[in-house]
């Protein structure tokens, strides 16, 4: 009779992963270092993930702590509990330690997940939830969404990780504006007309 599979391996490991990170840094955190705070085979760890690089990137999914968001429908409200989780994530111990690595690794190596792979750890998708949730005229649909959200991950990293950005401790609502002002729609322009001065023909 095979035994049953246990289902607390991938909260361990992330768990164990996340207190590494903070306590010794992304070098230090290994498989081999995940595996034993978590009390977890390492052949377990490598069924799941294929490299420690895999590894730390779910740890710090922000899905994890947005998962739980339904939109409202109210823009700015959604959108305020959106970037405060956001930038909570990234401004963690945990993800400052990692992040530096982690950057070194993708230009060092040239390998990144696909987009289908990021999706699932991605805050993304939330993201675009709520401006789906809006209400009818709240976003310009002229604005790519993905554009936006572009502009906001490097809004929360350089908040984060920019040593002149976060000695600058400005407030997180500051950004929560100017991301309103990227999704708010714009005055319709006055067409222009080729038509002269109705008295230019009698000149």
């Amino acid at each position: 009779m095979s035994r049953p599979r246990d289902t607390t391996i991938d909260e361990r490991a992330l768990a164990a992963t996340l207190e590494l990170l903070e306590e010794v840094g992304f070098e230090a955190t290994t498989m081999q270092a995940v595996s034993a705070r978590a009390d977890v085979h390492a052949s377990a760890l490598y069924r799941r993930w294929p490299s420690r690089v895999a590894l730390v990137e779910d740890a710090l999914s922000p899905t994890v702590a947005i998962a739980s968001f339904e939109p409202t429908g109210d823009l700015t409200r959604d959108l305020r509990r959106f970037l405060r989780a956001y930038a909570a994530t990234w401004g963690s111990p945990a993800a400052r330690a990692a992040m530096p690595g982690l950057l070194a690794h993708y230009q060092s190596t040239g390998a990144v997940r696909s987009e289908e792979e990021w999706l699932p750890i991605s805050a993304r998708p939330q993201f675009l939830d709520i401006l789906r949730a809006a209400p009818e005229g709240a976003v310009d649909p002229a604005v790519d969404p993905d554009d936006v959200f572009d502009v906001l991950l490097g809004a929360v990293m350089a908040r984060s990780l920019v040593p002149t950005v976060v000695e600058r401790d400005r407030p997180l609502e500051r950004t929560l504006e100017l991301v309103l002002r990227m999704l708010a729609p714009r005055p319709a322009t006055a067409a222009r007309t080729d038509r002269r001065p109705a008295d230019a023909d009698h000149a």
